[in-house]
């Protein structure tokens, strides 16, 4: 219906639609419209009211016209009243009598005019307009700018933008579980005078663009202070705006025409994520870069933008930049505790379950979110959570769809003797024909038992439950899934039988091993430290290497998981540099160290530290805090 409507025409009607749930209208009347059109196009109303009508002054006049009733959810689709019907049906007559293309707000205000018995055109008559001075004045300016220039109405802003607030309206979002903290402070910032502009600062994960959304939703249903309910998020994909600006000059004029657009319109606030990219992008020699161009106007509040980045990228990129800096607002994101990201993913797993097809227990969704805090230490709540729940959904996904091999032996079969018949009849053989008729008689027969026998249901649900989120972890990992599940206990109560089977005596070292993993299964030690922490003293050949590889096999399930070095090779003082990385300023910075890496590559090994006593004094205190609190920094920082 509104295909040849110019964005802004139908960001009127939108408001319409707001304004009309605002006073319970079950209809959107030509009142709304108006007020529609007097937040969207300021430029057009003050052009034709002069100073004689703002939004309240009007919204007054028709509140006293008009009973308000209990508000309406903006996610009801309110229908057009009669009167509004007729006004857009003249909008389109307008616009073809002026040759116009497109239907925009100027026609929708002439619309209102010919609807001379509404309310909207009785207000409207009260403020002096009249349908012919508005036609020629419209035609006058039509005239004036002639050419392409009219076909500005298809903004830049929208082209290099997505509209959260109408992919909220449209149910396109997921809900914001939690956040309620974050979420104030953002609306707070928000709502200064100058230097509005908060930025949410969290590692990748933590749920800083769901915050966002979350606020876009929240502007949908209404349920936001009234100086944001007509605001618009706009999400701005900078590298489009870079994209295909070959020539010096190209950048600056995009993103000053988006400039523009926000100033007019007065009621977007701009997202960027991943806000560090402001710095640098589109800049060339002699030129400024996107933060640049950007700084003014929003020291003057004239453009509100929320940003998100990581705290890395944040003291590389804008701390470093101090006028930038301080034109925003820093809104701390941190990582939520479990009981906060189970809320979060129940709250959420309705859609995975829609879009999977398949139910998930209580329990998964604990077992999901507890061991991906357990066994995946480099990522964090609820992103991690959230991608175990969504693969695991996947996994019984494809086991519903894929069919059991011998339900698949017998189409095949069947394939090839509905081709062997089709040939017989082609070639005149009716014979051979009816043969291969009775065998593919037989061969559905056999198809339907065995779909009765395993219960085939393409509308059947599939469950998903915490031996799907095992496996998952496993796969993810490398952990066998015999270490993950509770059976685990009877296998250690028989550590000394399977270290036994390729070690043979050393009863009082495999005795010590075998209690210090039992502590640490059992959770009596510190979940912080190592597992278990060995001096295997004795003299060459005894089996003390062959002890650490079977106990990795053992552990979990493969010698890989065995990181073997050489502490020969550690001889030097500078050597130390190797295990966790070289300073900064020197060679292989950026590298990191052989220990740190392979740890953080295979988390669940077993370290050998073969012939230490070689190795320099100042390897041993390092190794001092992976033995009393279990972690090592490397040399870029990363713990």
């Amino acid at each position: 219906m509104f295909e040849r409507y110019t964005e802004k025409a139908r960001r009127v009607i939108f408001f319409a639609r707001y304004e009309a749930s605002q006073f319970g209208s079950p209809y959107i009347e030509t009142e709304h419209l108006l007020l529609g059109l007097l937040r969207e196009d300021k430029a057009l109303t003050n052009r034709f009211l002069r100073s004689h009508a703002s939004v309240e002054s009007i919204r007054k006049q028709i509140e006293g016209h008009t009973t308000i009733r209990e508000k309406v959810s903006t996610s009801v689709d309110l229908p057009l009243s009669n009167e509004c019907k007729r006004v857009l049906a003249y909008a389109a007559e307008e616009a073809e009598r002026l040759s116009h293309k497109h239907i925009g707000t100027e026609h929708l205000l002439l619309g209102l005019l010919r609807e001379e018995k509404c309310f909207a055109a009785e207000i409207l008559h009260e403020r002096g307009l009249r349908l012919s001075t508005i036609r020629e004045e419209l035609a006058r300016s039509s005239q004036e700018k002639a050419q392409p220039q009219r076909q500005r109405e298809s903004s830049l802003l929208s082209e290099f933008s997505r509209d959260l607030t109408q992919n909220a309206m449209d149910s396109q979002l997921d809900p914001l579980v939690g956040r309620e903290n974050e979420l104030e402070r953002v609306v707070q910032i928000l709502c200064r005078r100058t230097k509005n502009n908060p930025v949410l600062i969290g590692e990748p994960g933590v749920g800083k663009t769901a915050i966002v959304e979350g606020l876009a939703q929240r502007i949908a249903d209404g349920e936001v202070p009234s100086f944001l309910a007509d605001k618009r998020i706009l999400a701005l994909d900078l590298s489009l705006i870079v994209a295909g600006t070959k020539y010096r000059g190209q950048f600056e004029e995009r993103l000053k025409t988006i400039m523009k657009e926000l100033m007019e319109s007065q009621n977007c606030i701009i997202f960027i994520d991943e806000l560090h990219t402001l710095v640098g992008a589109g800049s060339a020699e002699g030129s400024l870069d996107a933060a640049n161009i950007l700084k003014p106007a929003l020291s003057r509040g004239e453009i509100q933008c929320i940003g998100a980045t990581t705290p890395g990228e944040y003291r590389k990129s804008i701390e470093k930049d101090r006028s930038l800096e301080r034109r925003f607002q820093a809104v701390k994101v941190p990582p939520p505790n479990e009981a906060d990201a189970t809320k979060i993913i129940f709250g959420i797993k309705d859609r995975y379950e829609k879009f999977h097809a398949v139910t998930y227990t209580d329990d998964a969704i604990n077992f999901a979110v507890s061991h991906s805090n357990r066994y995946i230490p480099d990522r964090f709540l609820p992103d991690k959570a959230i991608d175990l729940v969504d693969e695991a959904g996947a996994r019984v996904k494809l086991r519903q769809t894929s069919l059991p091999e011998e339900i698949t032996e017998v189409q095949k079969r069947l394939k090839f003797i509905v081709h062997r018949m089709e040939n017989a009849v082609a070639n005149h053989e009716f014979e051979k024909a009816r043969f291969y008729s009775d065998e593919e008689r037989k061969e559905r027969e056999n198809l339907r038992i065995l779909r009765e026998k395993y219960h085939l249901d393409e509308s059947a649900t599939g469950v998903v439950n915490r031996e799907d989120i095992e496996d998952v972890v496993s796969r993810w990992t490398g952990v066998p899934v015999a270490s993950i599940k509770e059976e685990e206990s009877q296998k250690l109560l028989r550590i000394e039988e399977e270290l036994h089977r390729r070690v043979i005596s050393q009863d009082k070292s495999i005795s010590a091993l075998a209690r210090a993993i039992r502590r640490s299964r059992a959770g009596l030690k510190n979940p912080n430290r190592p597992i278990g922490s060995f001096l295997f003293l004795g003299p060459t050949g005894v089996g003390k290497t062959e002890v650490a590889r079977t106990l990795a096999q053992f552990m979990f399930g493969t010698e890989k998981s065995l990181i073997r070095f050489d502490m020969s090779e550690f001889m030097e003082k500078h050597s130390v540099s190797k295990l966790i990385g070289s300073p900064p300023g020197y060679v292989g910075y950026e590298e990191g160290g052989q220990l740190t890496e392979r740890v953080k590559r295979a988390p669940y090994s077993v370290v050998l530290l073969d012939e230490i006593e070689k190795a320099h004094p100042d390897v041993f205190n390092i190794l001092l805090q992976v033995f009393e609190d279990g972690q090592l920094t490397d040399g870029l920082g990363n713990t």
